[in-house]
C-alpha cells in the first residue's frame, strides 16, 4: 500500500454502529407490504388447486402423447401403408387414446390459463 493511502486510513475515524428505530405503525405498514405483495383475486386454496390440476394434466398429457403410436409405425406402415376399412365398429385403442389426449390437452390449456390469471 502507498504511504498516502496508509495515512488516509489511519486518519479516518472508526465508524460507529447506528441503530434503526421503527415505530409500531411503521412495522404494521411493512408487514402489510409483505402480505399484499402477491395480490390475487382468487383465494389461495383455489389458486393452488388450479396449479395442482395443471401439474396433473401436464404429466397425463406427457404420458398419453408418449404412449400413442404413429400412423406409419413399423415395417408394415412403411411398405404397404395403412389399411383402411369401410366398417366402422367400436373405436380401437388408438382412437380412444387420441380422444382422451384431446380432452386432457383442453384441460391443460384451461388450467394453464387459470393459473396465469391467478398470479402464481
Amino acid at each position: 500500500m502507498s504511504p498516502v493511502l496508509l495515512a488516509a486510513v489511519a486518519a479516518t475515524p472508526a465508524a460507529k454502529p447506528t441503530t434503526l428505530t421503527i415505530t409500531p405503525e411503521q412495522l404494521r405498514q411493512l408487514e402489510a407490504l409483505g402480505t399484499n405483495a402477491h395480490h390475487t383475486v382468487l383465494p389461495g386454496w383455489l389458486t393452488h388447486t388450479f396449479a395442482g390440476f395443471f401439474i396433473i394434466a401436464a404429466v397425463a398429457l406427457i404420458a398419453l402423447l408418449a404412449s400413442q403410436t404413429t400412423k406409419n409405425e413399423g415395417l408394415s406402415g412403411s411398405i404397404g401403408g395403412r389399411v383402411e376399412s369401410a366398417y366402422k365398429g367400436r373405436l380401437g385403442f388408438d382412437r380412444q387414446i387420441a380422444r382422451v389426449t384431446t380432452v386432457v390437452a383442453i384441460v391443460f390449456v384451461v388450467c394453464a390459463t387459470l393459473v396465469s390469471f391467478s398470479g402464481i
